[in-house]
């Protein structure tokens, strides 16, 4: 099989964003969506707004399929997979209104494990749901720090505010306090800096910069890694992927070594996922979830919780875009690969999200 290897990984291409500010959930949830597509560029979703779409029917149809003779789940899938997610938050309310019930209660008495998770997830606005993942790995006995590096090392600025809003709404607590609080040393440093939602945000790149950069990379990373992590979390965390492409390039030339070789080589644990997850989300965020959706397929059972993150969380972004990095770098579908991976209702969802 051929793999692809680290020095051909394909580097996006990214246009700028026009960013706009809403209020109610269904808008906020569509500007969240839009405006990471422009930002990540040439990028395809799975699910767009239906052309179709009749609020009442969807509200009825929904109705009907939860308090008939038995659940009809076909109902559910087909509907929610396939609305986007301003318009499945208009369903929501629409049906709150009509039958005085909340669609997430009545879905959870009739939906059991990962099928009724991922059917959850999709009726929470995106910034929402990802701040109650963010609250979920913080939260009780041990930290999940592949969790918070996975959210918060591939969110655009916007999205980090927008997460950090809807955590102190939902918690009633900072999520940079309570980051602060279940991390420690570099790995505390670098996410604290992602969270201030300062990366430079152009498109221009600054060759002399690239040069500098590089440079200071360099000097930190050989032989003394465990000294100067500042540099690398300095650059990494505030420079836009752009400028980090040409630096990387400069890199490879004065040291011989791809940059990834070397974090590799010089680093560990969390500290080492982050700066890895930085760096190949710099190069091409859509083969980096493509490689967690395989890890989570990988090995003595599946981890569902990221197949519903990374599905739900990128079916409006970039998640076709990220199926085309899948067949690339492991020679199977995405599809065929969750075939073997899930089963009953869940995998009906995830394939019909998938398209």
């Amino acid at each position: 099989m051929q793999h692809r290897t680290e020095g051909e990984e394909r580097p996006s291409r990214f246009l700028p964003s026009e960013r706009t500010h809403t209020h109610t959930h269904s808008q906020t949830a569509a500007v969240f969506i839009s405006s990471i597509i422009v930002i990540m560029g040439n990028v395809q979703p799975t699910i767009v707004p239906y052309e179709e779409f009749d609020l009442m029917a969807d509200v009825k149809a929904l109705r009907q399929a939860c308090k008939g003779l038995g659940t009809d789940e076909g109902v559910i899938v087909e509907i929610l997979a396939n609305r986007s997610a301003a318009q499945r938050m208009e369903i929501k309310q629409a049906y709150f209104e009509k039958f005085d019930d909340e669609l997430e209660d009545v879905l959870k008495g009739e939906l059991t494990g990962s099928f009724e998770n991922a059917i959850v997830a999709m009726l929470d606005p995106p910034h929402v749901y990802m701040a109650k993942q963010l609250r979920k790995a913080v939260q009780g006995a041990g930290t999940d720090e592949a969790v918070l590096v996975e959210i918060l090392c591939t969110a655009q600025n916007q999205d980090i505010e927008s997460y950090k809003e809807a955590y102190t709404q939902l918690h009633e607590a900072g999520l940079e306090a309570d980051i602060e609080g279940d991390t420690s040393g570099d790995v505390k440093n670098l996410l604290v800096a992602l969270l201030q939602a300062n990366r430079e945000e152009g498109y221009e790149v600054d060759e002399d910069l690239a040069e500098q950069d590089a440079t200071s990379l360099f000097e930190a990373g050989e032989g003394r890694f465990g000294t100067d992590e500042s540099a690398f979390t300095s650059i990494l965390a505030h420079r836009n992927y752009i400028q980090l492409q040409a630096t990387f390039k400069v890199y490879e030339k004065l040291s011989g070594t791809d940059i990834l070789d070397t974090i590799n080589s010089e680093s560990g644990g969390t500290l080492n996922d982050c700066y890895v997850t930085l760096v190949r989300c710099a190069k091409n965020p859509q083969l980096f979830f493509a490689r967690r959706l395989n890890a989570a397929m990988k090995g003595a059972g599946t981890d569902e919780d990221t197949l519903i993150r990374v599905i739900v969380g990128r079916s409006e972004v970039d998640l076709e875009t990220i199926k085309d990095m899948y067949l690339e770098k492991y020679d199977v579908t995405l599809k065929d690969a969750l075939d073997s991976e899930c089963g009953g209702d869940f995998k009906r969802l995830l394939m019909e999200i998938l398209h």
